[in-house]
């Protein structure tokens, strides 16, 4: 005889979201606010990690911050000048997460001291993965600095870094305790990176929203110039959907195998590899975005003239769709590749219409060579 007993666990998640500018003015209450957030009388102990690509383009970050913990020193206590790691994929590497246990575990960071994580979405998912493992959880700040980790990867529930020649191969899903959005980071940006963002605003307006869509077609001139107006309501748009999709789709923890955040993603992963990751994230979802809406053209779901404003809206905004890594045999094995990161079953989103994705589970070879035929035809 066997018994079972059902046990059932129910857990509320919740993090601030925070929009601002300037968050090491002293005079900004954002940052301590979010130290405080539960302990508002205890003085807690704070260490940062930044991307070295921020230092490098803005290095009075580390006196900036020092005066705002000295400011604000009733709530924080800095317990070490700020950490320096590599930016970008090289980001992503056992070493570098090695390194970041070892140095939390010597400032004695506990489940009551707060990591700041301040960098682009590879520096985030590296310090989100080695805070999320150390005492099985010690309490993440993000601080976002492109335009992908404001609007996408710095939001959301996700962190890991890249093992075994696969992209995100070891992670957790850990809600950080708060992220905040400082949009002064977005100037230390080059064009590529300014432009690489746009791309998953671009994904979720095709999938969820097509008045964000058309939207982006309106202020397509405003958004290639950066003009910050515009680049902070695309951030904070984007932000909001990806937000409510965390929260009301169903499937924070990517229990099952329907990803419509995922558009695109299972080109772009290959090529980010296939290319030894010359090709910017969001570089490479705008290609895989261009396939798998030339895909749903091939596949009788997407219209002609839907298409055409896509390929469109990712040349204005000086994203590519096309890159020479599309012809490699090899394209394809990303497929089977996303199947075993969806857990064994592969479900890609396709495009019914702009603002209206929907699942496809039988993605056909032949037809992906016709997409990428008919982007080869509109290469540069």
């Amino acid at each position: 005889m066997a018994e079972t007993v059902v046990q059932r666990v129910q857990i509320t998640l919740e993090y601030p979201v925070v929009f601002t500018r300037d968050a090491f003015d002293p005079a900004n209450p954002a940052l301590a606010g979010v130290v405080g957030r539960r302990e508002p009388d205890r003085r807690h102990r704070v260490v940062a990690i930044a991307d070295g690509n921020v230092i490098a383009a803005r290095p009075e970050l580390a006196g900036e911050l020092a005066s705002y913990a000295a400011h604000h020193a009733g709530r924080i206590e800095l317990v070490a000048p700020i950490e320096v790691i590599p930016g970008g994929e090289p980001a992503k590497d056992a070493a570098i997460r090695d390194g970041l246990w070892r140095r939390l575990a010597a400032l004695r960071i506990d489940r009551h001291a707060y990591v700041i994580a301040i960098g682009g979405g590879a520096v985030l998912d590296v310090v989100g993965f080695a805070a999320a493992t150390l005492h099985r959880g010690v309490r993440l700040i993000r601080m976002p600095t492109t335009v992908l980790a404001q609007n996408d990867a710095g939001i959301g529930v996700k962190n890991g870094i890249n093992a075994f020649g696969a992209k995100n191969m070891l992670g957790t899903f850990t809600p950080p305790f708060a992220v905040i959005n400082d949009s002064r980071f977005l100037a230390t940006l080059g064009a590529r990176d300014r432009a690489a963002g746009m791309a998953e605003a671009v994904k979720v307006a095709l999938v969820r929203d097509a008045g964000f869509f058309h939207w982006l077609i309106e202020h397509r001139a405003a958004l290639a110039a950066f003009e910050p107006a515009a680049v902070e309501a695309l951030i904070r748009r984007c932000a909001e959907l990806h937000l409510a999709h965390i929260a009301t789709g169903g499937d924070p923890f990517e229990q099952g195998n329907a990803r419509p955040l995922d558009f695109g993603h299972w080109a772009a992963h290959k090529l980010e590899l296939l290319t030894d990751h010359a090709l910017r994230h969001g570089e490479a979802v705008a290609i895989g975005m261009a396939l798998d809406a030339r895909y749903s053209v091939e596949a009788g779901l997407l219209g002609e003239p839907d298409y055409t404003a896509i390929i469109d809206l990712l040349g204005a905004l000086r994203l590519p769709v096309w890159h020479d890594a599309l012809r490699a045999p090899e394209l394809v094995d990303g497929l089977a590749e996303f199947r075993e990161h969806l857990g064994g079953e592969l479900c890609i989103t396709l495009l019914a219409a702009i603002g209206r994705g929907v699942d496809a589970r039988d993605v056909r070879p032949a037809l992906v060579q016709r997409a990428v035929a008919a982007l080869a035809g509109r290469r540069p």
